[in-house]
């Protein structure tokens, strides 16, 4: 479903990507793991083409995205819902306004058929009746929900989930969680989940991919990862203050 070559990314002088590759096949959830700031976030941005990679090639669906034309990518990201880390939520729109967003000016519908879709989508998340609340009368637990609501209104093929489990309680995380799941299941997507939460990463994926000073460094099931004797992995999955992650960092202070 999607295939990164090589993928290279710098901003100023930070190479953030140095030569990714990472296969992700249908229907499959892929989780990403690694520290904060590694590059996570940025790597998903490319699978949408919210960023331009300096070299390599990202496929989805077979379909190389440099070759696209602007109506071939939009058509192509109508297909792929992204959860973005703090919700992204319009704070001047009502909740349903907010799931059905993405599709006011791609679709013929009109605002009344737009607000039923949306309140279907709101219903698979676990949150019918609040299309006509506001953004600011919503838990952070609730917003999270909103936000996946919306990712899967357009009904897309493939789900991109940035951070879902940051910010919220130990107990919303683990509903969230089982909500990835779920909607995995019913809607048969293939989902990719950035996240630096161990716990999460093991409850949702199928494979586990670490991503470290600029590439995929290891990939496997969750057993296999936890089995993994790489040093640098063994050393976040384990949350251990003492490892090659925290040398490396002293070296450069």
């Amino acid at each position: 479903m999607i295939e990164i070559k090589g993928l290279t990314k710098t901003f100023n002088t930070h190479k953030v990507l140095d030569g990714v590759n990472l296969k992700i096949e249908k229907g499959s959830t892929c989780v990403i793991i690694g520290r904060s700031g590694c590059g996570k976030s940025v790597l998903l941005k490319h699978i949408v083409r919210i960023l331009l990679p300096d070299s390599g090639k990202v496929y989805v669906s077979g379909k190389d995205l440099d070759a696209l034309s602007q109506n071939e990518l939009g058509a192509l990201r109508l297909k792929i819902g992204l959860v973005f880390q703090g919700g992204a939520l319009f704070d001047s729109l009502t909740v349903g306004e907010n799931v059905g967003f993405r599709l006011i000016e791609h679709a013929k519908f009109n605002r009344k058929e737009l607000l039923e879709k949306a309140e279907e989508a709101l219903c698979q998340v676990g949150l019918c009746g609040i299309a006509n609340l506001m953004p600011a009368e919503l838990s952070g637990g609730m917003k999270k929900r909103v936000a996946l609501a919306r990712a899967i209104f357009a009904k897309p093929d493939i789900i991109l989930y940035d951070e879902p489990t940051t910010g919220v309680d130990p107990i919303t995380a683990d509903s969230i969680n089982e909500l990835i799941k779920n909607l995995h299941d019913k809607l048969k997507v293939t989902s990719v989940v950035v996240t630096h939460d161990m716990k999460s990463a093991y409850k949702v994926a199928d494979k586990i991919a670490m991503l470290y000073q600029g590439k995929i460094i290891a990939e496997g099931t969750s057993e296999e990862i936890q089995r993994t004797e790489h040093p640098v992995v063994h050393q976040f999955i384990n949350g251990l203050a003492q490892g090659p992650i925290t040398e490396t960092l002293e070296r450069f202070r």
